[in-house]
């Protein structure tokens, strides 16, 4: 196995929870070199292996002990204890995002989710392998405490507990809340960030990572070319309007199948999609399918965008008026940055069509290149939701790939 690089000029990083390779991307972006990631879900980590490993953009170096496939982490921990322990020293960062849904505060929080507990196999490899710096991604929830089963007192949070073993492991710990839409993403989403750095590395003149963060952020969003004014979403996906494009048979019956988008460029991009579609010329990305919604859905959607105020989620009264029990529907404001994406496609619906979003919509709102390609099912439902990870499920999942360049090139200048 080859593992040994030159550190002085590239930091090597293991991703785990990788999903479909949102963190992953931006930090090869940044100038990091990959080991190996590690996703449990076929689907997710077959797009991560097409775009990330196989792909022309690869910036991984793969170990010949680990198969190129799905896994878990405690699968990892079972059968290659001594080939991870072979790593120390020859990892700069392990980062990653456990899965958060036990934690978030958009559903129904449930402090016993098995998931929630991920966590907790992440600082095993932490504590195996030894890496200099970690970086770790959850929602705003892994922040907030539970309460306790009395309801009078409440818990301490999870992203604490999780803090105080990786202390406990020699590392001093910064945490914050970071927007998405500070970073050039077009999407208000927040997320709790928490970064490690192994005492023996910390420099005695080193500010928060965060309030760094802060004073490089202008440099960052001028090094990909965009204002250091949010981007709205019609600057993401206003070239994606199927009234602005023709339509062609994408799979299915002729009459009753689903047609996708014959994707047109546009002659003068704005600075954001150009950003998106460097290195594609003419070339159209995939996951342009169209949503096969019926018609009374159609007016339903129709309805909803004429009484609702855009960006905002629908209240109650016009809930009652649409005849929706649905919690969350949202519709777009093109002048604003997108709500949170969501693994649910019609949590949020299109600013001016009636539809919900396809996933390459949720994927430049998310600030995926065209280039990438995701793979596998578009939806699932029944019981494979919550054991399948579909394109929009990928897609909703993943972070940033610019907030993920962000924080890569923050923790290579730590580094330096």
């Amino acid at each position: 196995m080859s593992t040994r690089m030159d550190q002085n000029k590239q930091g090597v990083y293991i991703d785990l929870f990788s999903g479909c390779g949102g963190l992953s991307l931006g930090l090869g972006n940044a100038g990091w070199k990959g080991l190996f990631a590690v996703e449990k879900d076929s689907m997710a980590f077959n797009t991560f292996k097409h775009n990330l490993i196989d792909g022309k953009n690869s910036h991984f170096e793969w170990p010949s002990f680990l198969p190129k496939k799905e896994t878990t982490i405690q699968e990892l921990l079972e059968k290659y204890p001594q080939e991870l322990t072979s790593l120390r020293g020859k990892v700069d960062l392990i980062a990653g995002g456990p899965p958060c849904q036990g934690f978030s505060l958009a559903g129904q929080r449930n402090e016993k989710d098995p998931r929630n507990k991920l966590s907790e196999e992440y600082i095993k490899m932490v504590e195996l392998v030894s890496p200099k710096y970690i970086l770790l991604e959850n929602v705003r929830g892994f922040a907030s405490s539970f309460k306790s089963a009395t309801g009078k007192k409440a818990k301490l949070p999870y992203a604490m507990v999780v803090k105080k073993k990786l202390e406990n492991l020699g590392y001093a710990i910064f945490h914050d809340f970071l927007c998405s839409a500070d970073f050039g993403v077009p999407q208000k989403r927040t997320r709790f960030i928490m970064i490690g750095i192994k005492k023996e590395h910390l420099k005695n003149e080193l500010l928060n990572p965060f309030e760094k963060l802060l004073t490089m952020r202008s440099d960052f969003l001028k090094s990909k070319g965009l204002p250091d004014t949010k981007i709205r979403v019609k600057d993401a996906i206003n070239d994606l309007l199927i009234e602005n494009n023709e339509l062609s048979f994408h799979s299915g019956n002729e009459l009753s199948g689903f047609k996708k988008l014959k994707y047109a460029p546009k002659a003068k991009p704005n600075a954001y999609l150009k950003l998106m579609r460097k290195g594609m010329g003419k070339k159209a990305p995939n996951s342009l399918r169209i949503a096969r919604h019926k018609p009374d859905t159609i007016v339903k959607f129709k309805f909803i965008q004429k009484i609702c105020k855009p960006g905002i989620t629908l209240n109650d009264e016009m809930r009652a008026l649409v005849g929706t029990r649905k919690q969350a529907i949202t519709v777009l404001n093109p002048e604003q940055p997108s709500k949170t994406l969501t693994t649910l496609p019609d949590d949020l619906l299109h600013y001016s069509e009636p539809r919900i979003l396809t996933v390459r919509e949720m994927a430049r709102i998310q600030s995926f290149p065209d280039r990438f390609e995701i793979l596998g099912k578009y939806t699932t439902g029944g019981n494979r939701r919550t054991q399948e990870c579909p394109r929009y499920t990928q897609v909703g999942n993943a972070v940033p790939p610019l907030l993920g360049e962000a924080l890569g090139t923050l923790i290579m200048n730590i580094k330096e």
